[in-house]
């Protein structure tokens, strides 16, 4: 692994761009990593302007005090952005922000770094936890599941084709002894493929799936989308930088779904449609020269989009 994967953030320029920075405005980094679009926004922000970077990672957080914490424009918060709502409650200037970020998904140093369990490619404890300060770790989860739940996970967050197999064998696999490291799951999950299997390595979607429900990141994701539709003022920017489909639905239909115009339109003595989320531009896909460079960039997509009034 390089330094250029772990610093460099992905589509920087495209989403940077289109959360349209003004010199005095609001934004919201809801997942700050390495600060990589955070560097970014503050060199458009004046001294009236301000960031807010969240992160449930504490290595995260760690970064951003060493990077931003004596700039007086960041405000620092350890926490992920399903409580976005929450926390916007005591900060004033939260509650009408111009732009808010997400860049979703694991980051290149978490997975880098073996002890977080994140990676198949790379052996260590079965962790897998954003946020290592609280919540149920991939290898307690994987000891206590049965094979219908284990095969729900699997099939509803990782697509995958093979799950009830890959469910049995991990359940079988833990009843003879404990699956504690990444390489064992890694090889139990390679041994439920076919020897003519050519594509992705055969662990990519288990370690997507148990990665997404230990975290409830489908779930996060809903609720910072809520509070980020109620919290951006009109005209104000979502940018969402997602790496799988799954993610990338979810931000989709959520932003159709704020806007409620064609269905009030059939009721005329209805004049206030409210405001809502407007897609702007059309889905964007990093550059050949980008994946060239960061090939963990290829299933990136980003969508934009911004609220206005009816």
């Amino acid at each position: 692994m390089t330094e250029i994967h772990s610093h460099l953030p992905v589509l920087l320029k495209e989403a940077c761009e289109a959360i349209n920075v003004k010199a005095n405005g609001v934004y919201i980094d809801c997942t700050f990593g390495r600060g990589g679009h955070s560097e970014k926004i503050l060199k458009d922000l004046s001294n009236d302007g301000c960031l807010f970077v969240l992160d449930q990672d504490p290595l995260a957080i760690e970064t951003a005090k060493k990077k931003f914490g004596h700039d007086t424009r960041v405000h620092i918060i350890h926490e992920s952005f399903a409580k976005l709502q929450q926390l916007a409650i005591g900060f004033e200037r939260m509650q009408q922000v111009d732009g808010i970020l997400f860049d979703l998904g694991v980051s290149s140093p978490q997975l880098d770094e073996a002890h977080r369990g994140f990676s198949f490619s790379q052996d260590g404890p079965l962790d897998m936890r954003m946020n290592t300060t609280t919540g149920v770790t991939a290898e307690q989860w994987l000891a206590t599941v049965d094979i219908p739940e284990l095969t729900k996970v699997l099939f509803e967050y990782g697509e995958e084709k093979h799950a009830k197999k890959i469910a049995k064998r991990i359940v079988e696999e833990n009843e003879s002894g404990a699956i504690t490291t990444t390489r064992q799951l890694a090889n139990i999950v390679a041994a439920c493929y076919p020897p003519s299997y050519r594509g992705i390595h055969p662990a990519t979607r288990t370690f997507q799936a148990i990665r997404i429900f230990i975290n409830d990141e489908l779930g996060a994701l809903q609720q910072g989308l809520q509070a980020a539709f109620e919290l951006l003022a009109c005209n104000g920017r979502l940018v969402v930088i997602s790496f799988h489909s799954l993610e990338d639905r979810l931000v989709k239909r959520f932003i159709r779904s704020t806007n409620k115009s064609d269905e009030l339109r059939k009721f005329p003595m209805i004049t206030d449609l409210g405001e809502h989320l407007r897609a702007v531009g059309k889905l964007v896909r990093p550059s050949e020269e980008e994946i060239e460079v960061n090939p963990r960039s290829r299933s990136a997509r980003l969508r934009i989009a911004e609220k206005v009034a009816a």
